[in-house]
């Protein structure tokens, strides 16, 4: 593969980073509105992210066999479509019951190509660099998810503003106009569609095919359970508190959602994006496993002030989270398909099935907030805090991120 096209293919990847974080992201604004709209408890509301994030668990390991057997084009295309179809579904039938099946369609498609395109970087951008130009996608992802509550605050106000969301606006009904959101993420799909359909991708990115037997010992493999258990742990920790920040503040401080809760939900992925930048730089001079452990480790003061802070501590610890956390899924996956000596697109469909973490913890965080409080709930991602913080201690890769002044 020649080194322009490794690049346009890597350009290509974070495109599609970009937009699934649109759609992956634009739940936690929402949420408290569709509270109020369904008259929804907070395990009821909680069953909206567990049914996004429970298709991981459905979908991860089918996406990894389905990609060594037909390539990443027919898995990126058909993730796309089963995408438009949920995002359709919502925007047509807006219920309760509706939506969870949406957002199970709109996992199905984000789980597969998650699968799909995580290890065709790793082949794009070469192994070495690997952790790097994860975390670049970790850039990516966030400055898509600081955009997707901008989308919910700019919509959400009836089509007041420009020709395009009176556009929009016009296609939701008067008493849920934050429906017309799902109108423009199906618009976004079909341009996605449209833009994919002529890329030629590599024939074969993951490299040997893997038998029903290679996932068999694969799920035997203490070390790739290790890191499936991270991987849960992050997505569960970024998906509880994006989740139900917005009526964390709402609840505990009596913040309005459009306003104050869209704006910290916005500044999270901020301030994600801008420690996805510093992370690039400390991984071009520092082992990923001291830059996981320095991270995770602020992480417990910035989620301790998030959590027991007043409004305004709240306000500011909350996007201060997001930073802190910015790196770890770009870590966590490097270390784990680097300690792999080979199958790693099974490796990747196994380690997506624990974005179910995303769908689990929130779910938790919503029941104990109905039993106790809120405040309590979110207490419980000091578990997952704690499990990636261990990571950085144990983790052996077998090949390490390229720094400057080491030789690969």
């Amino acid at each position: 593969m020649s080194s322009a096209r490794r690049t346009f293919l890597t350009a290509v990847i974070f495109v599609i980073f970009f937009v699934m974080s649109l759609l992956t992201n634009i739940l936690g604004p929402l949420i408290p509105e569709i509270i109020r709209a369904y008259g929804l408890s907070l395990t009821m509301a909680a069953f909206l992210p567990f049914s996004f994030f429970v298709a991981y668990g459905v979908m991860s390991v089918p996406a990894g066999i389905v990609t060594e057997r037909k390539g990443e084009k027919f898995t990126v295309l058909g993730a796309f479509l089963l995408s438009l179809a949920g995002s359709l579904l919502f925007a047509l039938v807006p219920l309760y019951p509706t939506a969870l099946l949406s957002l199970f369609l709109i996992g199905l498609g984000m789980a597969a190509l998650q699968v799909a395109v995580n290890p065709l970087l790793r082949v794009t951008g070469g192994e070495e660099h690997y952790a790097f130009n994860a975390v670049i996608v970790q850039f990516v992802f966030g400055a898509g998810s600081f955009l997707s509550p901008s989308l919910y605050t700019h919509f959400a106000g009836g089509g007041r503003g420009d020709a395009l969301s009176r556009l929009f606006a016009s296609l939701a009904p008067p008493a849920l106009p934050w429906l017309s959101v799902y109108w423009v993420l199906t618009a976004l799909i079909v341009m996605m569609l449209l833009l994919l359909l002529p890329v030629r991708f590599p024939e074969k990115a993951h490299g040997e095919s893997a038998s029903l037997k290679v996932h068999q010992a694969l799920l035997r493999n203490r070390i790739v359970w290790a890191y499936f258990m991270a991987i849960f742990a992050y997505v569960g920790l970024e998906q509880g508190l994006s989740n139900w920040m917005s009526e964390f503040l709402s609840a505990q401080h009596g913040l309005n959602p459009l306003t104050d809760g869209a704006a910290s939900v916005s500044r999270f992925w901020l301030m994600m994006t801008a420690g996805a930048g510093l992370g690039m730089l400390l991984l071009k001079f520092a082992d990923s496993r001291k830059v996981l452990l320095f991270f995770s480790g602020l992480s417990f003061f910035t989620l301790s002030a998030a959590i027991f802070g007043n409004a305004l501590t709240a306000m500011v610890a909350f996007p201060l989270v997001g930073f802190s956390i910015s790196v770890m899924w770009s870590i966590l996956f490097s270390l784990a398909l680097n300690s792999m000596p080979s199958h790693h697109g099974a490796v990747s469909g196994i380690l997506c099935t624990g974005v179910i973490g995303g769908a689990l913890l929130p779910l938790l965080i919503g029941s104990l907030g109905d039993l106790v409080s809120l405040r309590f709930g979110l207490t419980s991602l000091y578990l997952p805090l704690a499990y990636i913080f261990s990571v950085g201690f144990w983790a052996k890769p077998l090949v390490t991120n390229k720094t400057l002044g080491r030789k690969k």
